[in-house]
C-alpha cells in the first residue's frame, strides 16, 4: 500500500509529506485548492505522462516519491527481474524528477530507471480511478478486457492469442507465396534489382556521419590551417617573438634556480615544468592536425557523391544505415522465401490448418468462459447498483459471436437501460457522467477480488451525485477499503464522515505567491472541514452539530 507520499515543487505545492494509512482516507479542499495535483504527482511518479508546467514557477526541479509497504509477489517478481534489490522485501521507494526543460529522472530502491519501468510496475501496485477511466467504460474495447479479468479468463486468453498469432504469421506468408506467376516473377525482379543496387552501395553503419564531418573539416581546411598555424606560432614563436613554451620553459628554470635559495618555489618551478611538457604535448597533437589537413582537392568531390549515393538510397530504403541493411536482409529472405516457394507452401498448408483447428478450439473455450463470467458479472454488478440507489438501471453483457480475432471469436459490449421498459442500448448512448461513475465503482467494486492491487484512488467519484446516493457510495469505498487501501478526493461530506483517515488541502497566498498545504485532521478538525463542506465560508453549531452526528455514525458501523 501507499506509506507515504512526498511531493517538492509541483505547481502550488512548495513542500509537502504525506503519509497515508491503511483503509479509506479521503482528501477535501476548497475548490482551486489543490486536490487535483496530489493526484497528478502520485500519477507522475507512476510513470504518467506529465507536462513540464507542473513545475512549480521559479523552480529549478519539481520532486515526487512515493513509498510503497507490504508489496504484493507480482511486483516483487517483477523487481527481481529487473534487477532492482531492496533490503526490505516489503518496502518500496519510487522516485521522479521533473524539470522545467522537460528533462526527468526516475528511480526505484534508488536505482536509475526508465519512466517505462515505473509506468510497468506502478501498474501492479496502484490503481487511480477519475473522469478519465469513468469514460473509458464507454469503449467497448475495455468491456472484453472487464469480463476476462472477472472470469479470470487471462491464461487462457494468452494461450489462444500466441496460436492465434502464429496462425496470422503463416497465413501471411503463405498468401505472398500463393500469388500468380506473373507477380511472382516481378515481385522477384524487383527484389533482385533492389538486393543488387543496395550490395553496391556497401552500406556501412555510422558511415554517413563520418562523411558528414570530413565534408565540414575539407570544406572549413583553410580556416583551420590559419588557426593551426596560429596556435603553432603561439607556442613555438618566430624571429620576432618568443613562444609561449620558451617563456614558460625559462620560467621554469629561473624558479628552479631561486628554490636552491627559497624551497617554498620549487612547487610553482615544478607546476611550470609539467606545464611546459604539457604544451609540448599539445604543440605535438597541434602538428599532427596539420599534417591530417594535407588532402587532394578531389577528395572533397568523392566525399560528396558518396553522400549523395547515400542519401539516393535512404529515400528508397530507411533514413538510416541500419534501415537500410534491415530492408537488405528482409529482401534477401523474401526472395529466397520465394524461390522456395512451392516446397514451403506444402510445408505453410499444413501449418495452417493446424494453428487454425488449434485456435478455434481455444476461442471457443474463451467464449464459453466469458458467457459464464458475463452472467455473474451482470448479476453482482446489478445488485451494486441497487445498492448504490440505481434500483432500475438494467444493466447487460451483449456478447456476438465474431470471425476470429486477436480477442477470440466475440464481441462484448455493455449495454445499459436507465428507465424501466427502454430498450438496453450501448452505454455511450445513455449513461450520464454520475451514472458512470456509479456504474464503474459498482463494476470495480465486483471486480476488486480479482487482482493483488492494494491501493486504489478514487478521483471525484462523486460527480453528480448526493443526497442518500452520495452515502451509498461511501458506504461503498468504505467496504472497498476492508481490502485494500483506498484513497478518495471527494466534495461530499457524507463520503468525507466514512473515511478513517481525513486530510485537508488548503491554499494561502504569501508575498503575491500561492501555497498549498495537506495537513491530517482530527476529530475537532474533521468536524469543522465536513461542516464547512456542508454550508460553505460560514460554519454554524448547527452544521457543527450536524458533522459530529456524521463522526458519530461512521464510529458505529
Amino acid at each position: 500500500m501507499l506509506t507515504q507520499l512526498y511531493i517538492e515543487n509541483i505547481a502550488v505545492i512548495e513542500k509537502a509529506s504525506i503519509d497515508f494509512r491503511a483503509g479509506f482516507n479521503v482528501l477535501t479542499g476548497e475548490t482551486g485548492a489543490g486536490k487535483s495535483i496530489i493526484i497528478d504527482s502520485i500519477n507522475a511518479v507512476l510513470g504518467g505522462r506529465v507536462s513540464r508546467e507542473i513545475v512549480r514557477s521559479g523552480a529549478k526541479v519539481a520532486r515526487v516519491s512515493a513509498l510503497f509497504t507490504d508489496i504484493n509477489p507480482r511486483s516483487l517478481r517483477w523487481l527481481e527481474q529487473q534487477g532492482f534489490s531492496s533490503e526490505e522485501e516489503e518496502a518500496l521507494l519510487l522516485q521522479r524528477e521533473i524539470r522545467p526543460e522537460g528533462k526527468t529522472v526516475c528511480r526505484i530502491n534508488g536505482c536509475p530507471a526508465t519512466v517505462a519501468m515505473l509506468r510497468e510496475l506502478g501498474a501492479g501496485l496502484l490503481h487511480i480511478l477519475g473522469q478519465h477511466e469513468s469514460y473509458e467504460l464507454l469503449s467497448p474495447d475495455r468491456h472484453v478486457e472487464y469480463v476476462d479479468s472477472f472470469g479470470r479468463l487471462e491464461e487462457l486468453k494468452s494461450q489462444y492469442q500466441a496460436v492465434y498469432e502464429k496462425l496470422r504469421a503463416v497465413k501471411k506468408e503463405r498468401e505472398a507465396l500463393l500469388m500468380d506467376e506473373t507477380q511472382k516473377a516481378r515481385r522477384m525482379d524487383l527484389l533482385r534489382y533492389q538486393i543488387e543496387e543496395l550490395e553496391r552501395g556497401e552500406i556501412r553503419p555510422g558511415e554517413q556521419e563520418e562523411l558528414i564531418q570530413q565534408r565540414m573539416m575539407f570544406r572549413n581546411s583553410e580556416k583551420i590551417a590559419e588557426a593551426v598555424s596560429l596556435a603553432k606560432g603561439a607556442l613555438n614563436g618566430d624571429e620576432d617573438a618568443i613562444g609561449a613554451l620558451e617563456e614558460v620553459g625559462s620560467a621554469a628554470d629561473s624558479l628552479e634556480e631561486a628554490a636552491e635559495f627559497l624551497p617554498a618555489l620549487s612547487g610553482t618551478a615544478q607546476k611550470l615544468r609539467d606545464l611546459e611538457y604539457g604544451l609540448q604535448d599539445c604543440l605535438a597533437e597541434i602538428r599532427d592536425a596539420a599534417d591530417s589537413l594535407e588532402y587532394d582537392p578531389g577528395q572533397l568531390e568523392q566525399v560528396e557523391e558518396r553522400i549523395d549515393q547515400l542519401y539516393r538510397l535512404s529515400l528508397k530504403y530507411g533514413s538510416t544505415e541500419e534501415e537500410m541493411l534491415a530492408f537488405l536482409e528482409n529482401s534477401r529472405k523474401e526472395l529466397h522465401s520465394i524461390e522456395l516457394s512451392d516446397e514451403r507452401a506444402e510445408e505453410l498448408a499444413a501449418e495452417y490448418e493446424k494453428y487454425k483447428e488449434e485456435a478455434i478450439q481455444l476461442a471457443k473455450e474463451l467464449s464459453s468462459g466469458r458467457r459464464k463470467a458475463a452472467a455473474e458479472l451482470v448479476r453482482r454488478v446489478r445488485e451494486e447498483l441497487s445498492f448504490l440507489d440505481m434500483p432500475n438501471v438494467e444493466f447487460q453483457v451483449e456478447q456476438i459471436r465474431c470471425p476470429l480475432n486477436h480477442w477470440g471469436c466475440d464481441k462484448i459490449q455493455f449495454l445499459l437501460s436507465t428507465n424501466p421498459g427502454e430498450p438496453a442500448r450501448p452505454m455511450a448512448k445513455i449513461a450520464s457522467g454520475g451514472e458512470l461513475s456509479r456504474i464503474m465503482l459498482a463494476i470495480k467494486t465486483v471486480l476488486s477480488g480479482t487482482d493483488d492491487i492494494a491501493t486504489m484512488i478514487f478521483d471525484e467519484v462523486d460527480t453528480g451525485i448526493s443526497g442518500s446516493a452520495a452515502r451509498k457510495v461511501g458506504l461503498k469505498l468504505r467496504e472497498v477499503s476492508r481490502n485494500r487501501q483506498v484513497l478518495c478526493v471527494t466534495h461530499l461530506a457524507q463520503i468525507a464522515a466514512l473515511g478513517d483517515s481525513h486530510f485537508l488541502i488548503s491554499k494561502e497566498v504569501h508575498d503575491q505567491k500561492t501555497f498549498t498545504q495537506v495537513r491530517p485532521l482530527d476529530f475537532e478538525g474533521r468536524k469543522r472541514e465536513i461542516a464547512r463542506i456542508m454550508g460553505g465560508t460560514e460554519i454554524t453549531p448547527l452544521l457543527l452539530q450536524n458533522a459530529e452526528e456524521m463522526l458519530c455514525q461512521r464510529e458505529n458501523l
